[in-house]
Order: C-alpha cells, then structure tokens, then sequence
C-alpha cells in the first residue's frame, strides 16, 4: 500500500483518535471497572497502601515488596491514589488499556501494510475480550504495552534506527516483564517474527544458507536486547518462597472453549456470532482475490499459535494461561489481512463500513452491560454501610455448578469492604511468590482466603466450593464478628442461627450479619448434606492442611492470582 496514496478516513490521524476515545466509552460510567477479579486486587492495593498505618492488618495479611513480573497496577497506584484516591486511581489506569490496546493494533497494521487496512478495523473489539473481563488487569496491561511496544520495534526497523533501538528497548523490555511476564513474551515472539521476515527478505536469492538459515541467527541477534528479563525470571521463579504448579497440558477441549468463548461477556448468542464474524473474515482472506495475508504478520500468528498449543492451562499456579493469548492471537491474524494491489477503494470503503459497524456495537453492548454490572455493584455495596471499620468479615458470595455464560461479576466484590472499611475479608489469592499478599490470619482456617467465599446450594463436581449451609454451619465464628451473603443460593433460614440481621435486601436476597457468639452454630442433621470429600480429608489429616493453599480448581471462575 503505497504511502504516497490519498489517506481514506479510516487510516487518518482522526480516526485512530476516534477509535481510542470509543475505546474508553465502557468504562467512563461505572464507579469500579466491572471486571471479575479487580476488587479482589483492590483489597490488595489497600493493603500495600496501608499496610504501615493500621497494625490490625499485620494480623491478618502479609505483605512484602519483592521484584516479580506482576507488578503493573500495583506500581502504578502509589503515585496516582495519592493525587486521585484509590478508586480513581484504578478506573483511570484500567481505562489505558482497552485504549492502548486498539492504538497497538492501528499502529502495527500502518506499519506492516503502509495504510491502516479497512479489515483492521474489525480487531477492534477484541479489546474487551474475556480476560479483560475477567479482571487480569495486570497482564492486560503489559499485553496494550507490548503492542504499543511492537509498533515501535516495527517504526524504528523501517527508519534504519537500529542502535537506537537497541538502547531504547533494553528498559522497555524491563518494564514490560515487571508490569507482567506475558507481555513481555509475546513481545519477544513478534519481535522475532519481524525480524526473521526482514532478514530473510534482505537475503533473498543469495543462497539457501544465507536466505534460510542465517535470518534465525540474525533475528537471534537482534532480539537480545529483549533477553535481559529471563534472567529476573529466573531469580524470581527459583525463589524457595515461591509456589504453584504448572499444570493441565493439551486440554484440547479447553483450548477450543476458550476460542468459542473470546467475546464472552452477558449475551450468548451475540458473543458468539461475534465470533463467528472473525472467523469469516479469517477464511475470506484465504478465499477472495481481493485479500491476501502479510507474511510478517502471519509469521507471528504461527509464531503465537505455536504458543498456544504448548501452553498449559496453569502456569505457577496462575489459571487460564492459554486463554489470556486467544484474542491477540486473532487480532494479529485480523490485522495480518491486506487488500491485493488493485482492489477499488469503493470495496475497500465497504469492509471498512462494516468493520466500523461491528466495533460500534460491540463497544455500544459492551457500554450497556457494563452499566447493569455497575447497578449490581451498587446494589450489593450497600451492605457496606452498615459495616463498622476493621472488622472482621466472612463473606459468601452465591455461584452455580453449570459455569453460565454471563458471569455476576461479584465473586470478589467483598474485597471492597478490604478496600473502603479496611475490613477482613476471605477471599484474597494467598500463593507465596505469586503476588505481594498472603494471607495469615490462622484463626480464619479453611475460611481464610480464595475460593473459600465461593459458596453453591449443592456440592459441585471437581469443585472447592462448599455448599451453603455446610459454610454457614463450619466457618469458625470465634474468628469473625460479621457475615456478608451476596445473592446466596436457596438455603434452610435455620442456618443462620446466631446471625442478626444489619442489613437485607429483599430483591436479591443479600443481607449483612452480625454474629452473637452467644448462639451455637447450627448442626446439619446426619444425612442431610455429604461432607465434601476435601474437607474430609482435610479432617483425616489431623488439620495439618487446614491453613494451606488449596490446589487449583478444575473450572472454577476464579483464578488463582494475576
């Protein structure tokens, strides 16, 4: 696409402009971006922020500062809650991403193709893709600073800068691992890729060795300057603190869901035809005359499939590995397609149409679900008000065995009464190495951290979450004053025996308890509900296990940590 051509409106400056502030439309109303895990992190934010002023959380949590490659937001929110407050802090930084993320891609495709190609315009939306949802806010981050980063590496190639690069790079390169390792990864991946194609091509027709063989060494070469943060990968994982397995290889089954379920947000058969809707532009691009993929683009999208073939669903204990790559693997596949040289601007005008058509209602949707998640949150935080500072809080947030499409987006909201009351809450990750926080408050048992706030009206297969009326029966209420129920289950009422109401809501049947050490705990009838197997076994080994990490759930929606 030759540069010197009349600039269409979607590969102007305004347009980029205009992208990037659609972007951002999602999150400007809600209060707390509605993402699954962010209050969770929240919690952990004020922790670190107070940690030094208010000596009841040494009780219960602790925290350490140490250099690990999973420090993005955490970082970030010293200086901007100091002139912002916390809350502000986090939306504003969240609010970058989706928008550094559409900016990366626009700018990759101008520099691969020349032009911003009318087809890129449909790997918009994939910046609000399920692991945005979900909260890994972290990685996300890193993942917008890669592509930007990328971007850059491809700019600096194309004006000959290379020395400058390599300056440049080295603490690019740093900051994005520190912010998180994934980024960092896929960074060196495209990188690579890049620099393969570009050697290659230099040595065309100069011999097998010099046209095959040598670009690999070359690239090699080039791409050093990204290598420094292997090594405080190694000084981190190699930590004796550190914990976590690696685990779950080659779940195909898995690796398809996660490609079916890339848009997964509050509308099934929408999410999914939106799905749909990339995969035909994908095999178009195969088929039309009037399309063709850019061989360093596709490189990369090899390069990524590779990756995520080969990575595990768990890795260090961190769950959904593999489903964090899905969308930017799609997006480089989206952007890699090019119209062929003699394609009329008038068809080229009509993809691009439809493209912006597509971005506009997944951000209009995406806008609209965020505001309904936001009424929840309101709803649900209500509750807080009743709630005295620093107390000590179980919570039990409802959830189904059927793992339903639109997720409630609440399983960590009682991390909030963490964030604004400076209350103890059960559902903060607890792996040493994997993130700042651990949970230390021995009293709380097997009450004391995630997914113990996960509660379900009945045992749910290969699951850690504990029926209802077995947690409201179990948990040890010498060690808590307060029991927060957000959208429980059906349960028997006689399970809340010792608990006076502070606060109910009729509607979603939530409610605040204050607990009357006064009153026994209810006794579930021989019978009446199966231990789940874990406890059980957790009981046959004489408590020595009862503070211990839980391994990682088989399908839970929480994962462990970033």
């Amino acid at each position: 696409m030759d540069r010197g051509e009349k600039l269409y409106w979607w590969q102007t400056r305004w347009f980029v402009a205009l992208a990037t502030f659609m972007a951002i439309v999602p999150l400007l109303w809600p209060d707390i971006p509605p993402l699954v895990d962010l209050p969770g992190h929240m919690g952990r934010y004020r922790v670190q922020l107070d940690y030094a002023q208010y000596p009841h959380l040494h009780d219960w949590y602790n925290f350490s500062w140490s250099l690990m490659g999973n420090l993005g937001v955490d970082l970030l929110v010293i200086p901007m809650s100091k002139v912002f407050g916390l809350e502000l802090a986090v939306k504003l930084i969240v609010i970058t991403i989706p928008a550094m993320t559409v900016a990366g891609l626009l700018m990759i495709a101008r520099e691969v193709h020349g032009r911003i190609p009318a087809t890129a315009l449909f790997a918009l939306p994939l910046a609000y893709a399920f692991p945005f949802h979900f909260g890994f806010v972290n990685f996300a981050l890193s993942m917008g600073m890669a592509l930007l980063g990328f971007g850059w590496w491809l700019r600096l190639a194309r004006l000959g800068r290379f020395q400058f690069r390599s300056l440049v790079f080295l603490p690019i390169s740093v900051l994005i691992w520190i912010t998180h390792t994934f980024g960092w990864g896929v960074l060196g991946v495209l990188a690579f890729s890049a620099e393969l194609v570009r050697h290659h091509d230099a040595h065309r027709g100069q011999g097998f060795v010099r046209e095959w063989l040598l670009p690999w060494f070359k690239a090699g070469i080039q791409c050093l300057v990204l290598a420094p943060p292997a090594l405080l990968m190694l000084m981190w994982r190699s930590g004796g603190h550190v914990t976590g397995q690696t685990a779950d290889w080659f779940n195909w089954r898995a690796k398809m869901m996660w490609i079916v379920q890339v848009f997964r947000d509050r509308w099934q058969l929408f999410d999914i035809a939106s799905v749909g809707v990339l995969f035909l532009l994908l095999f178009k691009a195969i088929r039309d005359p009037n399309l063709q993929y850019s061989r360093n683009l596709s490189l990369s999208f090899l390069f990524l499939a590779a990756v995520y073939v080969l990575l595990p669903r768990i890795v260090f204990g961190s769950a959904y590995a593999d489903m964090r790559l899905v969308p930017f693997l799609m997006a480089i596949g989206i952007i890699a397609i090019r119209p062929k040289p003699g394609m009329s601007m008038r068809g080229a005008a009509v993809v691009a149409a439809i493209g912006m058509v597509f971005f506009t209602a997944r951000i209009a949707a995406t806008t609209w679900s965020f505001f309904l998640y936001d009424k929840s949150y309101d709803r649900e935080l209500k509750a807080l008000e009743h709630l005295p500072e620093g107390a000590r809080l179980v919570s039990f947030v409802g959830e189904t065995c059927y793992n339903e499409w639109k997720m409630t987006r609440l399983q960590h909201v009682p991390a909030l009464a963490l964030e604004r009351k400076l209350a103890y809450t059960n559902d903060q990750w607890s792996m040493p190495g994997a993130q700042l926080l651990t949970v230390r408050y021995a009293d709380a048992q097997r009450f004391a951290h995630d997914p113990s706030q996960i509660v379900t009206d009945v045992q749910c297969p290969r699951e850690w979450w504990r029926p209802v009326a077995w947690a409201l029966t179990r948990f040890p209420r010498d060690a808590f004053d307060y029991v927060w129920m957000i959208r429980p289950p059906q349960f028997d009422q006689r399970f809340l025996q010792g608990l006076v109401p502070l606060y109910v809501d009729d509607h979603s049947h939530s409610a605040l308890y204050r607990v009357d050490h006064n009153i026994p705990a209810p006794v579930i009838r021989p019978g009446e509900l199966p231990l789940p197997k874990w406890e059980r076994d957790l009981i046959l080994n004489d408590g020595r296990q009862l503070t211990s990490n839980l391994p990682e759930p088989e399908a839970s929606p929480s994962p462990v940590g970033e």
